[in-house]
């Protein structure tokens, strides 16, 4: 006869059953490792002749996951005004089991416009075609940058042009995100078309990002310092790109403005804004 001893005795087993189970049956996840590839020359074969300055200078590194898949990409144009500045990894985008890519590109003085677009294009469609290879997942590409980077983003994925002579559709890119970017046409470009004063007279033409809005734009978050203190009145120009492109019928285009942040904060305070935005893009509606 089956007596509550009996039910003790095999309540007692089973425990002992499941105490004793190997810790292996439920193991921890190891940390993800990362890998660096450094100094990949990213322009296409045949592109254009390369001289020594090209070699210098249009150089991608890679900061990606070792041993994962599908994990998605955010490439990282530097700023510095398109004459100063060079290619890092921003510390804010490690660690989180996505692939950062960041290069650098020609500068003026020594080349002029389009040259940086044209750059950027050839950087951004290394990274669509080689990242596969690596892990990673084509689809889930996010192009951002600061500053002058924030305008070459921003160009690279509304003048479809320049990706389409790669042979990618800008449309592919998963999200932009120009950080203080110039919506007209930049500074550096106007000094170079001979309009001055460069930094004053402004002047919206086919490179100024203003001039390509379009309803069909991939995801766009524009993230600028405070009102009247980011530099030449940036918020109040990313204000007037995003109005333009909300009235042309772009869906998921938005503008974060950090409070009393100038330039240079503007900079160093945009992460948290950009991840966000990231972070759901990719969680999907």
């Amino acid at each position: 006869m089956w007596t509550f001893r009996h039910t003790r005795i095999m309540g007692l087993a089973l425990v002992g059953f499941i105490l004793t189970q190997p810790a292996s049956a439920n193991p921890k996840k190891e940390p993800v490792k990362y890998a660096l590839e450094q100094g990949i020359f990213y322009l296409a074969s045949g592109e254009e002749k390369a001289n020594d300055y090209a070699k210098e200078k249009c150089r991608l590194d890679l900061y990606r996951p070792e041993g994962e898949t599908g994990f998605p990409t955010v490439v990282f144009i530097h700023g510095g005004g398109m004459w100063g500045g060079k290619k890092y990894i921003p510390e804010a985008l490690k660690d989180r089991g996505w692939a950062v890519a960041a290069f650098s590109y020609r500068l003026h003085p020594k080349v002029r416009y389009p040259t940086r677009i044209k750059d950027s294009a050839a950087a951004l469609a290394w990274v669509f075609k080689n990242i596969g290879s690596r892990g990673g997942n084509p689809s889930k590409i996010f192009v951002t940058g600061t500053s002058a980077g924030g305008y070459l983003a921003a160009m690279v994925g509304l003048d479809k042009q320049y990706l389409a002579k790669h042979d990618i559709d800008a449309d592919q890119i998963a999200g932009l995100i120009p950080v203080s970017g110039q919506m007209i046409t930049h500074q550096t470009v106007r000094k170079e078309q001979g309009i001055e004063p460069s930094t004053l007279r402004p002047t919206i033409d086919q490179y100024a990002p203003l001039y390509h809005i379009r309803k069909d734009a991939p995801p766009t978050l524009c993230i600028t310092g405070g009102w009247g203190v980011d530099m030449l009145m940036r918020a109040e120009e990313n204000l007037y790109f995003v109005s333009m492109m909300k009235l042309v019928g772009h869906k998921n285009v938005r503008h974060v403005v950090i409070k009393g942040a100038n330039h240079g904060q503007c900079g160093d305070k945009c992460w948290p804004y950009l991840i966000e935005f990231i972070e759901k893009t990719l969680a999907g509606p």
